[in-house]
């Protein structure tokens, strides 16, 4: 394995990097409350990055998805590319790539999923069930019309269409403007929202296999995602222990704190390295599953306790609501949320490795 970016990869990575710098500034995040940045997301696709993904592979976004956690940057990036751009050219038909793609790399179609979150089993809703928590699966009592509920989906508020899955595991393409979306509040400050079908129609895409794929591809992207947020965590937390003194000393010259400090590094650069495998794989055509379980349990497990370490390095600054270490910790505990929680995940996996013999 050979985890080097290409040069057209570390490009894509050192662009990324330079608008997400300029741009997602603490004080744009803060006025942009739950909603996303506009001017942002229009230079993201103007200067080519999320069409670039279909050149660089999964190993190429979780670069770039690197750089947007550091920044903790409100646009959809993740989601448009997991959801879109990927799921599109990996397995929608011919017509549907050259339908669609243009719009996604451009940015006019912006792509959310609402695949049942991760670690649970996909299940249908009896007739008449209600009540929130756990997604439903959705149902497709009649051919090409969707009937269900997602509690929450992230970054609803932004997308032209969702991509949903039923309870056969099948995907389906859906309008946003066909579907009921009513805004949600999350953790974190994503543009979420509750997603419900009522006899809302859908185009399939992809056959057999396409979900699994698309869930494993979702799982490592997240995961280089949190990558990010949690390397951006511990830099905030060691900049501000090397100007904090106290008695003289720097707060970082203390061994706990560099103790602290050392194992959230050690998390951090665990979460990216098994981020890279599980990409890596794809992108070469091996079987990654299993790599994107492990990826998606060290977020998740591992990625807590980073923006945890974060915000306790920063002392009493760190419970400052207002502070740019706290938004770290709120994308942090979402992404935690999102990928299933440690214990939900590692259950998964172990089912995955006893019941297909996987390899590790």
């Amino acid at each position: 394995m050979d985890f080097t970016p290409t040069e057209e990869q570390a490009a894509a990575r050192d662009l990324a990097a330079r608008i997400f710098g300029d741009l997602s500034t603490h004080e744009r995040l803060a006025a942009a409350g739950t909603g996303s940045d506009a001017e942002l997301w229009k230079a993201l696709c103007a200067a080519g990055l999320i069409g670039a993904v279909a050149d660089t592979g999964l190993l190429g976004l979780v670069l770039l998805l690197e750089e947007q956690g550091r920044a903790t940057a409100q646009v959809p990036f993740a989601a448009s590319c997991v959801y879109g751009l990927l799921t599109v050219a990996a397995h929608g038909s011919p017509e549907q790539r050259e339908r669609l793609l243009p719009g996604i790399a451009d940015g006019t179609v912006v792509v959310s999923g609402a695949l049942p979150g991760p670690g649970a089993a996909v299940r249908t809703a009896g007739p008449g069930a209600t009540g929130a928590g756990a997604s439903r699966a959705v149902r497709m009592p009649s051919q090409g019309q969707l009937t269900g509920i997602f509690p929450v989906v992230p970054w609803l508020r932004d997308a032209t269409h969702v991509l949903v899955a039923d309870d056969r595991r099948r995907l389906w393409l859906v309008r946003t403007a066909e579907a009921v979306c009513e805004p949600v509040e999350l953790t974190a400050p994503w543009s979420a929202g509750r997603l419900t079908f009522e006899g809302t129609p859908g185009e399939r895409l992809g056959g057999d296999g396409a979900y699994d794929d698309v869930l494993a591809t979702a799982r490592t992207a997240f995961a280089g995602l949190q990558a990010g947020v949690c390397a951006g965590s511990l830099a905030r937390a060691v900049e501000h222990t090397n100007a904090r003194e106290q008695f003289g000393r720097p707060l970082a010259a203390k061994q706990g704190v560099q103790l602290r400090a050392a194992d959230a590094h050690m998390d951090t650069e665990t979460i990216r390295v098994t981020a890279y495998e599980a990409a890596w794989r794809r992108d070469e055509g091996l079987a990654y599953a299993t790599q994107a379980l492990t990826a998606a349990w060290w977020a998740s497990e591992a990625g807590q306790r980073v923006v945890h370490a974060g915000q306790h390095l920063h002392g009493g600054t760190g419970a400052d609501l207002e502070h740019p270490v706290h938004r770290h910790f709120l994308w942090g505990r979402q992404l935690d949320a999102y990928l299933g929680y440690g214990g939900e995940v590692l259950q998964e996996l172990g089912e995955l490795i006893v019941s297909d013999g996987a390899e590790t």
